[in-house]
């Protein structure tokens, strides 16, 4: 098109463009396009700067769209990761005329423009073009810029010199280590640092910033040295004076401090953060002989594969050529029930600090919390679930208290010396909670050494709501409370309530660990603190599959016979199991050489009756036998005695017993 000017000018538009360009500026071209090609062809021509004596290079590249403007954009190598990539790839000088408070400098190569903000330098920029005929038209367009995380203030890209890492040396050593000399919990863990020390480039270590460790790099004729010897001098000069020498001591106080040529000098740059944390097992572990280096565990969030892991990882190849430790455990974050991240910066408005739970609920709670958890993912969290894990604390202090008062008397008898006990009175119930108890011991120690705290929570909780609360503790109540304190049967059961509450009590030990320590300092012949005993070891002798069969194919028939009593309860038959005659109709191979006796406390019966048969059925009926005012049961020797009429045999035979 030309201009109505003498002079006539061309245009290049991208042709897709020409309607929406000429709407957005008014222009109206005259006469007809030209020519039409692909821009391609423009590749490599020189263009003339609207006001600089400069002339660019015309390049394509696949970052400009069509979707605006006129095809053809600028690009400032020195201000943009695309715009550098291209200028490299073509060899481009990387112009960055701007220095670190964001001002122009001299490089800018306008006088009125040199020590100006970029950002408020916009406006000269447009009225320069404007003075000069070279602004065909401005409009305003609303984009995505980059902002600042920290200040909320907007940035701009600058390519400034820094000081790397070359990982290609050192990568392949990573990744050996990573695959086979590190355990990583949750296993995925392996495939995500992996990833990202296969994809990452070079290491930029040095930092413009106003605080934080300087770097170390001494400069002579501002060329820069990298000496091992004036950087242990600066190292011992720190550990002296401390690390703000470096930016209070000038040029020539330093050199003349650490005996450098003359004309030496430094600058401000410091290291990144990752490095000093990242040296931690040089730092520390390495100088410190009672600690062990390689660490046995590093332990952070899910976000430090890319963080303090692989900082840690990248200098201890770097310097022995091992990884600085032998697992990693990574952990989710803490979330509220909307998913959530709970962060300290933020407008998150509830309480957070551990302290004010602690203070609420107690340690022992929040531990509790935090065991029930699979912390390998992110963990939801609101306060009421600390009201619900109230009631598991609960049932778990109570099953220890329960546990106690039955050992009351157990050393008083002589038997607390901890050495082999006789088993021969142990009933089948016995047998069966400590075979129960044996692989309680050995899941906890399991899930203790793969840090799968929430099976040693559910696998306790179970053992004390089920196995001990709702069966072992409620069966063997009448012979705790109503034998002969020194019966067989009786110190059988204290026998095994001994074993079940010292491993109990060591097996909650690191997660309850105030509750432990407590129920821990009521046994007769505890003489140290719960935290300075062993764990208790899984032991396959008293394994006893036999007595756990058995006990299955009980329970089932206790549910038949619970069913049965249920129904008379409700037809006001009877009032408790105690009072209830039940003829039991089962294959008397399930029952085997269980005695009746045995049966009758097992099922909480006074009066049971066996017969054979083929499926298992059972009948009640409110029993003849009157009530023992001592244990409650209802037994035909009752109302016989003439020295204790209203009680039974065993009750009379203990009360006897007991006045000598």
């Amino acid at each position: 098109g030309g201009s109505s000017t003498p002079q006539t000018e061309t245009l290049v538009l991208a042709d897709k463009l020409v309607p929406q360009f000429c709407a957005a500026t008014g222009f109206q071209p005259t006469g007809e396009p030209m020519e039409s090609f692909p821009g391609d062809r423009l590749e490599g021509i020189g263009a003339q700067h609207p006001f600089l004596p400069r002339t660019a290079v015309v390049l394509t590249a696949e970052f400009v769209t069509m979707d605006t403007g006129t095809g053809a954009v600028h690009i400032a190598p020195g201000h943009g990761e695309d715009d550098y990539m291209l200028g490299s790839k073509n060899s481009f000088p990387i112009l960055s005329p701007v220095d670190d408070h964001g001002r122009y400098t001299n490089e800018v190569g306008i006088p009125e423009l040199v020590g100006k903000y970029v950002f408020d330098a916009n406006a000269d920029i447009i009225r320069i073009l404007r003075e000069r005929g070279m602004l065909l038209a401005e409009q305003n367009f609303h984009h995505t810029y980059p902002y600042c995380w920290r200040s909320k203030t907007p940035i701009i890209f600058r390519a400034v010199e820094q000081f790397f890492i070359r990982l290609d040396d050192i990568r392949s050593k990573a990744l050996d280590a990573i695959h086979h000399h590190v355990k990583w919990v949750p296993s995925w863990g392996e495939n995500r640092i992996a990833g990202t020390v296969e994809s990452r480039p070079d290491w930029v270590i040095s930092r413009q910033r106003s605080w934080g460790v300087p770097l170390p790099v001494f400069y002579i004729d501002d060329r820069a040295t990298l000496n091992a010897d004036w950087i242990r001098k600066l190292a011992d000069l720190v550990a002296k004076r401390g690390s703000n020498v470096w930016f209070e001591f000038s040029d020539a106080e330093l050199a003349r401090e650490l005996g450098l040529p003359e004309g030496t000098t430094k600058r401000n740059d410091t290291i990144d953060v990752w490095i000093d944390s990242g040296v931690s097992h040089l730092a520390v572990c390495a100088t410190h002989p009672e600690l062990r280096d390689p660490a046995d565990m590093y332990l952070e969030a899910t976000d430090q594969h890319r963080g303090w892991f692989q900082s840690s990882l990248m200098t201890s190849i770097a310097l022995s050529d091992r990884a600085p430790y032998k697992m990693c455990l990574t952990h989710g974050f803490v979330v509220d029930l909307d998913g959530k991240k709970i962060s300290k910066s933020g407008t998150y408005d509830k309480p957070m600090d551990a302290g004010h739970f602690v203070k609420k609920y107690g340690a022992d709670l929040i531990r509790l919390w935090a065991s029930s958890i699979n912390f390998g993912d992110d963990v939801p969290f609101s306060e009421e679930m600390f009201t619900r894990l109230g009631d598991t604390y609960r049932r778990i202090r109570n099953t220890l208290r329960i546990l106690l008062g039955n050992l009351l008397d157990y050393s008083v008898a002589g038997v607390a010396d901890r050495g082999p006990q006789p088993t021969a009175a142990a009933t089948m119930i016995d047998r069966w909670i400590l075979d129960r108890l044996d692989h309680v011991i050995a899941e906890c120690r399991s899930a203790y050494a793969a840090f799968e705290f929430h099976k040693v929570y559910h696998s306790i909780n179970h053992f004390c709501a089920v196995d001990l609360s709702s069966l072992y503790i409620d069966i063997t109540k009448d012979r705790m409370y109503c034998d002969a304190p020194d019966s067989p049967r009786r110190r059988a059961t204290q026998f095994a309530m001994h074993k079940i509450f010292d491993a109990l009590c060591r097996l909650l030990a690191p997660v309850l660990v105030f509750t432990a320590e407590e129920a821990w300092g009521y046994r007769s012949a505890a003489t140290s603190s719960v935290h300075l005993q062993l764990f208790p070891e899984a032991d396959g002798r008293v394994r006893d599959s036999a007595a756990s069969q058995q006990i299955d194919q009980l329970l089932r028939l206790r549910g038949v016979i619970g069913q049965a009593l249920e129904k008379a309860r409700q037809d006001k038959l009877i009032g408790n199991s105690l009072e209830a005659r039940v003829t039991l109709k089962c294959d008397r191979k399930l029952i085997g050489a269980i005695s009746k006796e045995e049966l009758e406390e097992f099922f909480i019966l006074s009066d049971l009756i066996i017969e054979d048969a083929t499926e298992p059925s059972a009948t009640v009926e409110k029993t003849a036998f009157a009530k023992c005012a001592r244990c409650w049961r209802h037994r035909a020797y009752v109302g016989t005695s003439k020295t204790y009429p209203d009680l039974c045999d065993r009750c009379e035979n203990v009360v006897l017993g007991s006045k000598g």
